[in-house]
């Protein structure tokens, strides 16, 4: 390389650049589905984009800021919950039901935090599965919420079979894309630098002026209020609420295992692993427990021979990011060109 008089961090790529067309023109055709998709096809991507969310909100705790819940069911089992009370028994229109929702469990979620962030390691993981077993708990024991028998969600019948399926679908559109792009948006802004170092070392982001608590908090709230209205999206396509389901722990092995098989702490990672893993509940829909079996070994499989991911194994021959997260370092030389200097990346290699 020449010499060079000066040095600068750039994040979009071409291929950033690429993604974002090719993103935007699949929204707008994703968004016309419903004019003539059929029920079948629109009730797949309603699981598959509230799926997706769900992975980007575990990916940001985990992924990027090193802290792993295996409580956000208790997030998902309160949006479901807070859609029946607003829309249900306070009579507000969906939409305005699941912002409802999402303001009171960013509340709810604030509440838990200054106890959640008492504890470490696997103690936080285990704090959180005991806070969403205590609201599985609460709510299993409210009679006004249908105790264990669950409720069932009638005020979507005011739009009608086809009317509820395409608001619904439309709302599960909006939730994953807006999933990737609120992960994407924070991986590029100061908050998601912090998140970085605190995964990498608390005491060293700390000594280095990050405030790691509030940065923790920001980010327990985001994945927080994301699953609820994933949760209540998802809902709004089942129509029936129980409480076992809806706070099961079951959610949290389904998002571990999507964010896995993707790549932890990656945008790409998420999008990957919820292709994988709906592509092989369809194609072992017909041989019962094996479905379990064959899910179980790829992840042991994945593990093992690629633990960044199926992502990580892509980047690690082509180093590219669809998302513009990773941070490049260019040199301009005395002539005025900029020569790329080999990237340093900023995705978790664990």
């Amino acid at each position: 390389m020449t010499a060079a008089r000066g040095y600068r961090v750039i994040q979009s790529t071409t291929a950033h650049r690429v993604a974002a067309v090719v993103g935007l023109v699949l929204l707008g055709s994703l968004a016309s589905l419903p004019s003539w998709g059929d029920a079948g096809t629109m009730r797949l991507l309603i699981e598959f984009f509230t799926l997706l969310a769900l992975a980007q909100m575990w990916n940001l705790l985990a992924g990027y800021a090193g802290l792993v819940s295996i409580g956000q069911q208790a997030f998902i089992g309160l949006g479901a919950y807070g859609l029946y009370l607003f829309a249900d028994l306070l009579d507000l229109h969906p939409l305005a039901a699941v912002v409802m929702t999402a303001a009171g469990v960013g509340l709810i979620a604030l509440a838990t935090s200054f106890f959640v962030f008492r504890l470490e390691g696997g103690y936080f993981a285990v704090g959180t599965w005991v806070i969403a077993e205590v609201f599985r708990l609460i709510v299993a024991g409210n009679r006004s919420l249908g105790a264990g028998t669950g409720v069932s969600l009638r005020s979507l019948a005011q739009f009608g079979a086809q009317g509820r399926i395409a608001l619904t679908y439309w709302l599960a559109l909006a939730v994953g894309f807006g999933a990737v792009f609120v992960g994407a948006l924070i991986m590029r802004s100061r908050l998601g630098l912090s998140l970085r170092g605190i995964r990498d070392s608390e005491v060293a982001a700390g000594s280095l002026g990050v405030d790691v608590f509030r940065a923790k908090v920001a980010v327990y709230l985001i994945a927080a209020v994301g699953c609820a209205i994933a949760g209540s999206v998802t809902y709004m396509n089942l129509l029936r609420i129980q409480p076992n389901a809806a706070f099961g722990v079951e959610w949290t092995a389904r998002i571990i295992f999507i964010v896995v098989i993707g790549g932890l702490g990656s945008i790409e990672g998420p999008i990957i692993g919820t292709l994988v893993f709906l592509g092989l509940r369809e194609l072992l829909a017909d041989y019962g427990s094996a479905y379990l079996v064959v899910l179980g070994s790829v992840a042991i499989l994945t593990v093992l021979f690629a633990p960044r991911g199926l992502w990580g194994l892509l980047t690690a021959r082509w180093p590219i990011s669809l998302f513009g997260v990773r941070h490049r370092l260019v040199a301009r030389t005395m002539t005025g060109v900029e020569e790329p200097i080999p990237p340093v990346s900023t995705e978790s290699t664990r």
